[in-house]
């Protein structure tokens, strides 16, 4: 990375894209917070779907860049496509910070959206990912359900929307709190919203507690990659 006369670079939050119109609003209100917060320009690109990409977003940056991908998990766009994206955009400054998930802010973000949504202690909770096929990302859904059973007092283990299981609707029951451990509001959530439940928890979103996760990725990256550089 070249050498920055500042430490303050500006930030790349990173997310996988949708059509759904709900997804980057998330992302640009996590992206104003997170600017605010840190008082650095923050940016916004996607690995799929929708633009700008991350060569479009790193095209109109100059000097060092912290890339932060919005992902709850280090699956196949975080561990491969973001940092070939990253590669083929002929950038050499740029930071890649680890992602959103998981992480203690992300869980509690998710307990308390739990809790606005009815659910008390007793009340059995369901953790609803969105799936995957590669094993990085379910596993790290997986250490997910154990910071999040940690936190209200049970044994929870994922069940999923789709591709892998078990399913979230195979496993739920009508007593049952819905935990999503999503980012965004979206398809996958629409679908847990329609299951017959007790209360299904709103997507992770611009939470407060996410804002402290991104001030916090950034700050580490900075430390250890740019100042260093």
């Amino acid at each position: 990375m070249r050498r920055s006369a500042t430490l303050t670079p500006p930030l790349l939050l990173i997310a996988h894209g949708t059509r759904d119109p709900d997804g980057p609003r998330v992302i640009e209100r996590l992206a104003d917070a997170a600017a605010h917060r840190l008082r650095v320009p923050v940016h916004v690109a996607y690995v799929d779907v929708i633009g700008p990409t991350v060569a479009e977003a790193l095209s109109e940056v100059d000097g060092p860049v912290v890339a932060l991908p919005a992902f709850l998990a280090a699956g196949y766009h975080v561990r491969t496509d973001l940092p070939e994206q990253i590669t083929a955009s002929g950038r050499e400054d740029v930071a890649v910070s680890a992602p959103l998930g998981p992480a203690p802010e992300i869980i509690e973000a998710m307990f308390r959206r739990l809790v606005a949504a009815g659910w008390q202690p007793g009340s059995q909770v369901v953790f609803a990912a969105a799936g995957s096929s590669d094993e990085r990302a379910l596993s790290d859904v997986r250490a997910a359900a154990r910071m999040l059973g940690r936190r209200v007092g049970q044994w929870l283990t994922p069940s999923y929307v789709t591709t892998a299981s078990p399913t979230t609707a195979e496993v739920c029951g009508p007593a049952d709190y819905i935990a999503p451990y999503l980012l965004a509001p979206g398809l996958f959530h629409r679908r847990l919203a329609e299951l017959p439940v007790a209360g299904v928890a709103e997507p992770i979103g611009a939470h407060p507690d996410v804002i402290d996760l991104i001030a916090r990725r950034y700050r580490l990256a900075v430390r250890d990659h740019v100042s260093a550089a």
